[in-house]
């Protein structure tokens, strides 16, 4: 057992002699896996997730959240669209939904309640959505979903010019189409209307 013992100590003490003197040794001292910026380093991401150390793969939705993100907006998936939804607060407008899409689009499904606001032509809805905004504590945002970016450019559009807060808006990417795939009702025509359609 001693002699073992001695054996790995000799060879251990060789190894760490030949990585010091090997111009491409180990340096002991060297991180070499440090975080990157916008990407937590292992500790950060063992603290932080599920996922086992050292593992980097995000979702789909973490990557476009870390996209969004760095235009300063925020992202919320369709759990928390549909908390949002039925929240009380909806009642009273201290949480709204923007419709980004276009008049037809619009007409012909919305979220219940949803204002509509093309950015293409802001002159034609500012007018009734900036005060909603301003009174409002959260805003959800959403177009057609998957490749749409009105959402996107709509929220940007609200917040540069109405100096919203960008923790009061959230873009709902999975827009209409992912909201109704749900199951959940749309509005048909006008604001209010009381027509509805339910998915099958």
């Amino acid at each position: 057992m001693f002699e073992a013992l001695v054996v790995a100590m000799v060879g251990a003490a060789f190894a760490f002699a030949a990585n010091a003197f090997s111009p491409r040794g180990l340096k002991v001292t060297r991180d070499y896996f440090p975080a990157s910026p916008g990407r937590p380093g292992p500790r950060q991401m063992l603290l932080s997730t599920n996922r086992p150390a050292g593992t980097n793969a995000r979702s789909p939705f973490e990557q476009r959240a870390a996209e969004f993100q760095a235009k300063g907006l925020q992202l919320i998936d369709s759990n928390k669209v549909s908390q949002l939804f039925h929240d009380p607060r909806y009642q009273t407008g201290q949480v709204i939904f923007i419709d980004a899409r276009h008049d037809l689009e619009y007409k012909e499904g919305h979220i219940p309640g949803a204002y509509q606001f093309d950015h293409y032509h802001p002159e034609n809805y500012i007018a009734a959505v900036a005060p909603v905004c301003q009174k409002a504590e959260q805003i959800v945002v959403y177009c057609a979903g998957g490749k749409c970016e009105d959402s996107e450019y709509a929220a940007i559009f609200l917040r540069d010019n109405l100096g919203l807060p960008k923790e009061k808006l959230f873009v709902y990417a999975g827009g209409i189409g992912e909201w109704t795939g749900n199951g959940a009702p749309v509005e048909l025509e006008s604001r209010n209307s009381a027509k509805m359609r339910t998915a099958k």
